[in-house]
């Protein structure tokens, strides 16, 4: 069954269960209706939201001082859903709905058994609207009305910044790294557009999190990680929990996921996932950039040059061939290049030639 039907069923369970016709079989059924799979029991959770979230805008849009706005959920159909009916989707013989509690705000009369009665059929037709507005407006109606949206968030050449998310989950972006973030009721996706960034990932199991990269698609629930995306290749690194890798082919995934468990360092390319299945410790070290520094252990000198241009406006460049092998390790200052050229002056056979925006390397006995 398409999503589109699983949104139909949910919102006629929804809209029978709020009409006021509704006894223990039905209760019986609709429970069971939401155990058959958890995209029934999101479907559900969705256009609950929806309606929920279209009561409190009601309010705010009449001028309700914020103190005063109902609880989610306190309103069976708001004059706002009720207008909207009418106008796209003809003419409603019931009257505009009023506060179910009698003492809510702009109440002005007892709730009456009668007004639910004639509310019943414009209950039942709001399936067709909020089915428009989840699937028909797509994401971006579900976005305004959820009251989340899609952020995009950026970090600069050589900074560092901490997001904190509002389901609890913190995001640190490295060095110029650029996201998209969108929030639903459904899931919670991250677009990595380049860089890296780490992520501390609040549990929630009705909303997997998500973060696509070069093709690749990371799953985690409640777990800390990080992806780093150069070109078309993606680095995974887990320090706690586990997460799924996916390839993507036009947006689905191909072939089985590939699992990784704390301590587990991943290359994805076009040729596969390579994992490197080692201590959380070793893990760690891929994280010393969260405090400013780059860790080298025994890397060759072109891969440093790469990790520190990075982090700077002023770049490396290797002149001499021969000089690309050179086996590199300490702890340095990411932003701090000029210390590491001394590093190579001092300690390597190596010659550097500033040039303003950039330190050319070569050998002290080339020609270059």
């Amino acid at each position: 069954m398409d999503s589109t039907q699983i949104e139909r069923e949910a919102a006629d369970w929804l809209a029978k269960r709020d009409g006021g016709d509704w006894n223990e079989a039905d209760a019986a059924g609709f429970a069971a209706w939401q155990n058959q799979s958890t995209a029934h029991r999101i479907a559900v959770i969705r256009i609950q939201t929806i309606w929920q979230k279209a009561d409190r805008l009601q309010a705010l849009g009449a001028g309700v001082p914020r103190g005063q706005i109902p609880p989610r959920g306190s309103w069976r159909l708001s004059p706002f859903l009720d207008r909207g009916l009418r106008s796209p989707l003809g003419p409603s013989s019931t009257d505009e709905a009023q506060p179910a509690d009698e003492n809510a705000v702009g109440s002005t009369a007892p709730v009456r058994e009668a007004r639910v009665k004639t509310l019943a059929s414009s209950i039942r037709s709001l399936r067709v609207w909020a089915a428009v507005l989840v699937l028909g407006l797509g994401a971006a109606g579900a976005w305004y009305l959820f009251d989340y949206g899609s952020n995009a968030y950026r970090s600069a050449i050589g900074g560092i910044k901490v997001l904190s998310l509002s389901d609890g989950s913190t995001v640190t972006l490295n060095t110029n790294t650029t996201i998209h973030v969108v929030l639903s009721a459904a899931e919670r996706r991250i677009e990595l557009d380049r860089g890296e960034a780490f992520f501390e990932v609040a549990k929630d199991p009705l909303r997997p999190f998500i973060v696509s990269a070069a093709g690749k698609r990371i799953v985690a629930v409640g777990t800390k990680f990080s992806v780093f995306r150069e070109a078309q290749d993606t680095r995974v690194v887990v320090t706690e929990g586990a997460v799924k890798v996916e390839e993507l082919r036009g947006g689905v995934a191909a072939g089985p996921a590939t699992e990784l468990a704390a301590g587990s360092i991943a290359q994805a390319g076009s040729a596969g996932v390579l994992v490197k299945r080692g201590s959380v410790a070793e893990a760690e070290a891929y994280m010393s950039w969260r405090s400013g520094y780059i860790s080298l252990r025994d890397t060759e000198l072109a891969v440093a040059v790469a990790e520190f241009n990075r982090y700077n406006k002023k770049q490396l460049v290797i002149a001499d061939p021969a000089i690309t092998n050179l086996k590199i390790g300490g702890n340095l200052r990411a932003a701090n290049v000029e210390a590491f050229v001394r590093v190579l002056e001092e300690g390597f056979p190596v010659r550097a030639d500033d040039q303003g925006d950039r330190i050319v390397l070569s050998g002290k006995d080339s020609q270059h």
